[in-house]
């Protein structure tokens, strides 16, 4: 069976879980403590993040190589039939400079020099509005059904509006927070948001 250690609330562990589950992938669940990383993890990804799938002798350390391999094994619903460009674009953006507008918002104290209220500007013009925009006429950011885009995005935008759930629900972004209120009452993310107890290597 197909080992991956993950991090519960880690939004990249989330998107690779998410893409298993719906891949009907069955693995062995290891949950790791950010501050005691298993050796074991370490061994197989030494720069040690998570999300780690170990399968057959693959090593997989980047969770949209987990997603790709998952649908590459099953697709059911096509979210993998999508336009590759516009997605990549989507997905970069998301993981590159929204990430980092990301840390900036939710961790302050860590950028003392930015102003809040630049940085929650910049998140919106670079990613809330675009979202907006694309979601006002189409139920998923990439049509009418739900696509690997929406899973990869989804666990961070999830994170943005928890920083400040008073604030973000105050946005005028009606079609992103539906959309966001379907993923988080979604039958596949409450599956994959279980809690395991932290896995401690057979040798500790």
């Amino acid at each position: 069976m197909p080992i991956l250690y993950s991090y519960r609330r880690c939004p990249y562990a989330m998107r690779a879980r998410m893409a298993l589950k719906y891949a009907g992938i069955q693995v062995e669940h290891r949950e790791i403590a950010l501050r005691d990383k298993p050796k074991s993890m370490l061994l197989v990804s030494p720069k040690g993040t998570v999300p780690v799938l170990c399968v057959d002798g693959l090593i997989l350390d980047q969770s949209l190589d987990i997603m790709r391999w998952a649908l590459e094994q099953s697709d059911p619903d096509g979210w993998g039939e999508v336009d590759k460009e516009v997605s990549q674009t989507w997905v970069e953006k998301n993981d590159g400079p929204f990430k980092v507008l990301l840390d900036q918002y939710k961790y302050p104290n860590r950028f003392p020099d930015l102003n809040q209220e630049d940085v929650l500007n910049s998140a919106i013009e670079l990613m809330l509005k675009p979202m907006e925009y694309a979601l006002q006429s189409s139920k998923y950011l990439m049509g009418d059904k739900k696509s690997l885009v929406d899973v990869a995005i989804f666990p961070f935008i999830r994170q943005f509006a928890g920083v400040n759930p008073q604030r973000f629900e105050g946005l005028p972004f009606s079609s992103v927070k539906t959309w966001l209120n379907q993923q988080l009452e979604s039958d596949l993310f409450n599956s994959v948001m279980i809690k395991h107890p932290t896995w401690i290597d057979a040798s500790e």
